[in-house]
């Protein structure tokens, strides 16, 4: 090739992040940094909860220490290299490193939509079939539940790395104008068709996304349909009390995700896509054992029980 047609192959990228907002940076850190450490502290302290406190060893609470340990996995994926950028100014990732956390992300990701509609099926047991719950919801199968979740979001996720590996490559601009590397910013930046990239994207997400969605959504549709039929307040208020807390979580997940992937907005404009992005990856991670420590009064009893 001429001197003029040689085209250098990209080995690294530069994430711009917050690059519109220098100024803020160190009050950035501060404030993410403090979010993130309310996030391992709070998820942590949960799963310790389940471990020690006799009352919170039930399949619910092992559901929620699984999601806290995940939560935890999530935002450390993220977040730590956030903050090291908002204090340097050579903001750049390898793209073994690139490649690394882009699955890490969507594997975490996938074990949670998973994770959470293990969780609604157990809601499910637990409102409509109260007198075969303990007989449904043994041990074995609330491990073989969770490890389900979590070989399936990684089983996915590999699967759509491998596509994207294979198929993309990037041979000009090399800036992520986002603060990891998310998937919409990545392909903005190839030099190859992304056709197969977005046949296996939308083929895995509707597995990922949908499937566990529509079985949450059946699940609360159950529940919902049996609290309306009992008869007394006090017995609907309670059998709905059983499920607010992670009926509130779902609601933040799959409503940060709806914001993030399916407006159109957000995938237009970068400032508005890093805004919602912040919601899932920072703030939802961090609210999650607030929901469940505010709403729930075993928690509550328990982080009295060791004087918190």
């Amino acid at each position: 090739m001429g001197p003029g047609n040689t085209t250098m192959m990209v080995t690294e990228f530069i994430i711009l992040g917050f690059g519109d907002l220098k100024e803020l940076n160190p009050l950035l850190f501060l404030l993410f940094g403090g979010i993130y450490l309310a996030t391992i502290s709070g998820n942590l302290l949960l799963v310790a909860l389940v471990i020690t406190q006799r009352r919170l060893q039930t399949p619910m609470y092992f559901f929620l220490a699984n999601l806290s340990c995940l939560e935890v996995c999530y935002t450390s994926n993220i977040v730590p290299k956030m903050l090291v950028d908002l204090l340097r100014e050579n903001k750049v990732i390898s793209m073994v490193g690139c490649v690394i956390q882009l699955y890490f992300f969507g594997a975490l990701g996938s074990t949670e939509c998973y994770l959470l509609a293990v969780m609604s099926y157990d809601r499910y047991l637990a409102v409509c079939r109260p007198l075969h719950y303990s007989t449904l919801m043994h041990r074995a199968m609330c491990g073989g539940l969770v490890i389900g979740s979590w070989f399936t979001g990684f089983t996915v996720a590999a699967a759509f790395q491998a596509a994207m590996v294979s198929s993309l490559t990037f041979c000009g601009d090399n800036e992520i104008d986002h603060f990891f590397c998310d998937l919409k910013p990545l392909q903005k930046l190839s030099c190859s068709d992304p056709y197969l990239v977005n046949i296996v994207c939308m083929s895995l997400t509707a597995l990922v996304t949908l499937a566990p969605f529509g079985l949450t959504l059946g699940s609360y549709w159950r529940i919902l349909s049996v609290v309306l039929h009992i008869p007394s307040n006090t017995g609907r208020q309670k059998a709905f009390s059983t499920c607010s807390s992670h009926l509130v979580v779902v609601t933040l997940f799959y409503g940060t995700l709806i914001l993030v992937y399916a407006v159109p907005l957000a995938g237009q404009l970068p400032a508005v896509n890093k805004t919602f992005s912040l919601l899932y990856t920072v703030v939802t991670p961090m609210c999650n054992p607030l929901i469940y420590s505010l709403k729930n009064r075993d928690v509550r009893e328990a982080l009295r029980n060791l004087g918190i």
